[in-house]
């Protein structure tokens, strides 16, 4: 419903941690932010909340990836904090 009202309780926001042990890095993915409630915040503070959900699971870093052509995606983990690093092109094996 576009133009629907945020409601005390309403799911906007929601992602997913992956941890590999204390102090190894972890990773957050996927994360989403439902296209009614996006712009206004929510993406950066979910992605704040996996990376402190990360650091008290001992992880050493917080990891995320993103095509570099999702300009939302990659706005909200710059707002959180995290650097972009050189893109790294996926390999698929067919056959």
């Amino acid at each position: 419903m576009p133009g629907r009202v945020r409601r005390p309780g309403d799911a906007v926001a929601a992602t997913t941690v992956w941890s590999a042990g204390p102090g190894k890095p972890g990773l957050l993915e996927p994360l989403g932010v439902h296209r009614d409630h996006q712009g206004h915040g929510y993406g950066r503070a979910i992605a704040l909340a996996a990376a402190a959900a990360l650091q008290d699971m001992g992880a050493s870093s917080a990891t995320v990836c993103a095509e570099g052509a999702n300009t939302g995606a990659v706005a909200t983990y710059r707002a959180a904090g995290f650097q972009a690093r050189p893109e790294v092109r996926d390999l698929r094996r067919i056959g």
